[in-house]
Formats: structure tokens, C-alpha cells, sequence
């Protein structure tokens, strides 16, 4: 699975799951780092069939609208620490 990590989520996410095998970007790597907007980054995620990660419900709407990104995990745990996100993707 290929996946892009948006700008509100640590870039430790996306190094997790490259540790796990998947290949993964995050906003920061883009050459636009984290002001790469939701429109590329739908882009993006159709053209390499990347599920993107975000907190961001524009893509929410987007894709119950729209049908893009190509595939979305929205994260809704509202504020916690990184460490205690990580843990709970891995898990």
C-alpha cells in the first residue's frame, strides 16, 4: 500500500509505516513541503493510488462528494501526543 501523510499529522507517521514496509510520503517531502495544497495532494493520491492520512475533514467531504482522494483515513482523535498516536497506528 502507498500512502501520503498530510500536514497536520507528524512525520514520524509516515517513517512508521516506511519502517513497516509500506511506502509513504509525507507534506514536508513534496517539493511545496506542508503548504501543498488539498487539491495536489487529491492529485497526488489518484495518480499513484496513495490512501491519504489526514485530520483535515475537507478531505472527508471531498471524498464523500467527489469520490477524491483516491482512498482517505481520517484520523479523529482530536489533540494527543504524537507518541500516543504513533502507538495506536501501530497497534
Amino acid at each position: 500500500m502507498k500512502f501520503i501523510v498530510d500536514a497536520q499529522l507528524p512525520r514520524k507517521l509516515s517513517q512508521l509505516l516506511i519502517n513497516k514496509g509500506f511506502n509513504s510520503v509525507h507534506t514536508l517531502d513534496l517539493p511545496n513541503g506542508n503548504a501543498t495544497t488539498d487539491n495536489e495532494i487529491n492529485k497526488l493520491s489518484i495518480r499513484d493510488s496513495r490512501i491519504v492520512i489526514t485530520k483535515d475533514t475537507d478531505f472527508f467531504n471531498s471524498f464523500f462528494i467527489s469520490g477524491i482522494p483516491y482512498k482517505l483515513i481520517l484520523i479523529t482523535t482530536g489533540n494527543i501526543k504524537n507518541s500516543e498516536l504513533l502507538c495506536l497506528i501501530e497497534n
